[in-house]
């Protein structure tokens, strides 16, 4: 789970979010239903397969680098087994987006992306995209948090690798299939020349057959007589294992006898150790009732204290919210107050270089009590010096 972001963090992607719902939204309703028919549908097929070719040639450029390297390393005599390994692994990976390249790159040569089922999918797409940007606004609206969106590029990525692993089956497959079939026409060609073989045999048997025929006749009369010398010595034989199973069945009862006797006496015990054992079952059920009533009670207990620490803390947080921003109030009426002074201080700093100028002026220029007395005037210019000089002291 991730930490929440911030409010204003969250206010700026919603309102990114916001535009963007509105753009997919706009998008939706301006595409046509097909391509077909526009001057620039060759040029949109043109940059699909461009695209393709040049992440064909690249994996293709790629898996050739990799296969050279592989073989300059064999042909050394430095013993470089961690150095091919990592080479077979790039090679494998290099190998499977090789594969998924070709299978894409056929897939649009079949098709053409200016079909109404390809916008159809875009559509789709487009769809999917808003549907997971309403939700993901919905969830920062909420929490701050955007785990929907994580959760939607994992389930994409699980996704988009299970098809690759289908398509690579499917791959495999059909090499295995074409396997067979080439084992197929070998048996096929097998189980013909042993067809023909074995009709040969036949003929041949045949001939055997018809000597055999004549054989049969002569050796007939033999083996009727010996198989009336074998069935009275069969018979003889017989008598003898009858009389031997009479008695081996006389045995076999005294065994059975035995075995129902122990298995009564088996019986006996177990029905003993039942009892035991439903006692001892009827025991730790009480228990168990009694324990799981127990933690019923501790959990209730832990929930109502998660609750009331719950409330805790959302009351904290409030309060927390409140002096934060009183003290973000504070900090502005001081900022305000130090710009007001430095204002200040640069006005009368600046009053006070007028001033100086102006005087300085009026002693140079001699205007007003600083203006220089004529000759009859002396006394009087030498009293209005004193009354400056005064002033200045002041």
């Amino acid at each position: 789970m991730m930490e929440a972001l911030q409010p204003l963090d969250v206010l700026r992607v919603s309102t990114v979010l916001e535009d963007y719902l509105d753009q997919l939204a706009i998008l939706g309703c301006i595409m046509p239903a097909s391509y077909e028919g526009r001057p620039d549908a060759g040029d949109i097929v043109g940059n699909e397969v461009n695209s393709v070719l040049q992440t064909q040639k690249k994996l293709e450029l790629r898996y050739e680098e990799l296969m050279s390297a592989r073989s300059e390393i064999k042909g050394t005599k430095w013993n470089g087994s961690e150095k091919i390994a990592e080479l077979r692994q790039q090679i494998h990976e290099t190998a499977g987006d090789l594969k998924r390249s070709n299978h894409v790159f056929s897939g649009t040569m079949k098709q053409s992306p200016l079909s109404p089922e390809n916008l159809k999918k875009v559509q789709a797409d487009r769809q999917f995209v808003a549907d997971i940007a309403a939700e993901m606004l919905e969830e920062l609206q909420t929490s701050g948090t955007f785990n929907s969106l994580l959760q939607a590029v994992q389930w994409e990525k699980e996704k988009k690798n299970d098809m690759y692993n289908t398509i690579i089956r499917e791959e495999d497959g059909r090499k295995q299939i074409k396997a067979l079939q080439k084992q197929l026409q070998d048996i096929k060609k097998d189980k013909e020349s042993e067809v023909q073989n074995r009709n040969e045999l036949i003929a041949h048997l045949k001939d055997q057959l018809q000597e055999l025929k004549a054989k049969t006749n002569m050796e007939g009369k033999y083996v009727r007589k010996n198989t009336e010398h074998q069935v009275f010595q069969t018979q003889k034989k017989c008598h003898q294992a009858e009389k031997e199973l009479e008695e081996e069945v006389l045995r076999l009862r005294a065994k059975i006898d035995e075995e129902t006797r122990v298995h009564q006496e088996i019986e006996n015990f177990l029905r003993k150790l039942q009892v035991e054992l439903e006692e001892k079952l009827e025991y730790w059920m009480e228990k168990y009732d009694k324990d799981t009533d127990a933690k019923q009670s501790e959990l209730n207990l832990l929930k109502a204290s998660k609750a009331s620490d719950l409330a805790r803390l959302q009351e904290l947080a409030k309060q927390y919210r409140e002096c934060e921003q009183v003290v973000i109030e504070d900090r502005i009426e001081k900022e305000k107050e130090r710009q007001c002074r430095e204002q200040e201080e640069q006005e009368v700093k600046s009053c006070i270089k007028i001033q100086a100028w102006w005087r300085g002026t009026m002693v140079r220029k001699g205007i007003g009590s600083y203006k220089k007395p004529k000759k009859g005037e002396k006394g009087k210019g030498k009293s209005k010096g004193k009354k400056a000089a005064s002033k200045k002291k002041k």
